[in-house]
């Protein structure tokens, strides 16, 4: 039987068979054509009709570019509070770049990567190179990491979480830098390919994000193999972005999800599922750049989890929204770009006390003990524990159809929920944006207390265990003044 790779063309009553297998299966498929074996890929069953046009001008210009990340070293895998130290690798660690310019020549760079979290004392210096190498101010760049906690450890991002080890401190600091040098130099090359495109956006639906918050993990398959309706607040929208050329090929694909990757916990580097749902789109729309947001996801996991299949079903099930969102008509994006930032003072409930800091010195918690200990050299050294933490705002504006609004670090859903409601449809919410500061609650969530909202700021080395209880009145004005900006003439 001879074998070949390529899409279907002609018969329409056997591309609707095919479609029909396609639902739910695998992101490749061998099927049996004229004695022919064929492997057909998601993109091969969608309707001729949803290929792009030929892009008119339309006043955006855009420009891609990547850059490899996977650790050449052996520095240890971020999160989970313990030592990881890799053994291998399922597939490559990106980070990617698109830049836009409208036709006024404003010009905004959106940073995606595979990280798990970069911290403040990367994403600053990489601020500032490109400030001064490509003249883009602090509001016309958001570095944004997917959480994935199969990628590298980063600067001080979660520095108490690990054992402290000399080579591997070297390690870690000798990889950021690294990293700063790379993103810099990624930003630049997209720019420098800026040329002209088409932008549209569409929404899809992917549904395995379960609130961990108010479904018990161990319970979850039962209550899904029963059909028990799960609870809590969730986002399954898949947001979507095509950027296309001038000749009419899509170029990248931009899309979000809130949901951690956390599927899997073992010590091999991978993008968890949206690494997945990245190859997958990539391998659908061959010369396209697939690039994945977070956006909201500080209290949504993937259940159940904890196996290599799981995740590729789940990074599956998420290209799969994000095809269904391409298979119907999209919005054009009209030409036209504003952008606004700032820092916002998010206040600490009580800042932690050198007394406090010795008891915490003894205590069984291993993240804890390390916390407290290394906060009191600190003070030993004489510096002050500020009482607030300086916590980034984005507002961009893309034509008067898509409003993205960028935050840093773990924010839960209720975020996307509210500002989605207050500012209407074509409103994407990022978390995880230039700062992996900590979870950052709700008023709601704060209320309720537990993992995302209680005393567990030590885990991200703040000087205190808990926020202030008014942190979203406090975002959500940033966000409306931002917005307002923005959406002015």
């Amino acid at each position: 039987m001879s074998s070949r790779k390529g899409r279907i063309m002609g018969d329409s009553k056997l591309r609707k068979t095919i479609r029909r297998y396609l639902v739910g299966a695998q992101a490749r498929l061998p099927v049996v054509v004229a004695g022919t074996l064929i492997w057909l890929t998601a993109s091969a069953a969608r309707s001729d009709d949803s290929r792009p046009q030929q892009a008119a001008s339309t006043g955006w210009k855009a420009g891609t570019a990547k850059a490899l990340i996977t650790p050449e070293k052996s520095v240890w895998l971020a999160g989970y509070g313990t030592k990881r130290p890799p053994d291998g690798k399922l597939h490559d660690l990106w980070m990617k770049a698109l830049a836009l310019e409208d036709r006024s020549g404003r010009r905004a760079v959106l940073v995606t990567s595979d990280f798990q979290g970069v911290p403040k004392g990367m994403s600053d210096p990489a601020f500032a190179q490109i400030r001064e190498k490509y003249g883009l101010s602090r509001e016309q760049v958001m570095i944004t990491f997917s959480h994935n906690h199969c990628g590298p450890r980063l600067g001080d991002d979660l520095v108490d979480y690990y054992p402290v080890e000399a080579e591997q401190v070297a390690l870690v600091a000798e990889y950021t830098e690294q990293m700063v040098t790379r993103l810099v130099a990624m930003v630049g090359e997209a720019l420098s390919k800026l040329a002209p495109a088409t932008l549209q956006i569409g929404e899809g639906r992917a549904t395995f994000a379960v609130n961990r918050r108010n479904n018990r993990e161990a319970d979850v398959p039962s209550l899904i193999e029963k059909g028990t309706p799960l609870v809590g607040p969730v986002d399954h929208s898949v947001p979507v972005l095509t950027v296309t050329d001038a000749g009419g090929k899509v170029i990248v694909i931009l899309f979000g999800y809130a949901c951690h990757p956390t599927t899997l916990s073992f010590l091999t580097w991978c993008g968890d599922y949206p690494g997945f749902a990245q190859l997958e789109i990539e391998q659908n729309h061959p010369g396209a750049l697939a690039m994945f947001v977070n956006t909201c996801g500080g209290d949504q996991n993937p259940l159940p989890r904890r196996s290599v299949e799981l995740c590729q079903r789940y990074g599956h099930l998420l290209a799969v929204g994000v095809e269904e969102a391409l298979k119907q008509p999209l919005k054009p994006v009209a030409a036209g770009l504003r952008t606004a930032f700032e820092y916002v003072d998010l206040p600490y409930l009580n800042v932690v006390t050198r007394e406090e800091l010795e008891a915490f010195t003894k205590d069984g918690n291993a993240i804890k003990a390390r916390w407290a200990t290394r906060l009191l050299k600190q003070l030993d050294a004489g510096e002050k524990f500020a009482p607030a933490y300086p916590y980034p705002v984005h507002a961009w504006r893309l034509g008067q159809e898509l409003l993205m609004i960028g935050q840093g670090a773990e924010t839960v859903v209720d975020y996307a929920l509210r500002f989605k409601s207050e500012f209407g449809p074509g409103t994407w919410v990022l978390g995880y944006a230039d700062d992996m500061i900590s979870y950052i609650p709700s008023r709601r969530v704060w209320d309720e207390g537990g993992y995302e909202g209680g005393s567990n700021l030590y885990e991200y080395g703040r000087p205190a265990l808990r926020w202030a209880g008014d942190v979203e009145d406090r975002i959500a004005a940033s966000v409306h003044k931002l917005v307002k900006r923005v959406r002015e003439p």
